[in-house]
């Protein structure tokens, strides 16, 4: 019996040894706008890293509504509680929907890639782009954003993944800026394959 508990506590330590956890602190595009939780994509990719290999507990914490400002609020008690080896930014879409001043939102996203590598974790930004219908110069300096601080701070840049399925209407809902949970498998699919060279 002691030796049979002596492997299961091996197993156990080994494994936490080598498990890792990645956040994700988004807004709608990763908290499942509209659906359960569990079928949100942050929440699929635990399963979809596992069949590839990699044991990495995913917490999403991604909110609703959230803008950049607000992730940043948040993420010191995040970063203390999960002690994340990864995470994933999602963050500035409803920034760039109310028309924030681009200096706000590049060092509101500074400071959390900052603060995520000073507590010894990897950041990865996702990019985040915003209709054409609100300038093309603010467009432009707005999506320029993402790739200067990814080289700024050797952050990974994560594809926009809403732009692979925004065309797919039977993906889409009503209000053409959220996915379906029909969606979800597929962007969980996608963003695993955009981070397999970053783990």
């Amino acid at each position: 019996m002691m030796r049979f508990l002596s492997v299961v506590l091996l197993v156990f330590f080994s494994f936490s040894a080598f498990s890792n956890t990645l956040l994700v602190v988004g807004d709608s595009l990763s908290a499942g706008y509209r659906m359960p939780a569990e079928k949100s994509w942050p929440v699929l990719m635990e399963s979809v890293l596992e069949q590839k290999g990699h044991y990495i507990t995913v917490v999403n914490a991604s909110i609703s509504g959230d803008t950049t400002g607000n992730g940043l609020a948040r993420l010191p008690k995040l970063l203390q509680q999960h002690k994340p080896d990864y995470v994933i930014i999602e963050l500035g879409a409803n920034d760039g929907l109310r028309g924030f001043p681009p200096s706000t939102i590049r060092k509101n996203l500074s400071q959390m890639i900052t603060q995520v590598q000073e507590q010894g974790g990897k950041a990865m930004l996702v990019q985040i782009r915003v209709p054409p219908n609100y300038g093309k110069r603010y467009s432009e300096v707005f999506s320029n954003i993402y790739p200067q601080l990814s080289q700024k701070y050797d952050a990974p840049l994560l594809p926009f993944f809403l732009e692979e399925i925004i065309l797919r209407q039977e993906w889409m809902m009503e209000d053409g800026l959220h996915p379906k949970p029909d969606a979800q498998p597929w962007i969980a699919e996608f963003m695993v394959s955009e981070l397999m060279p970053h783990l």
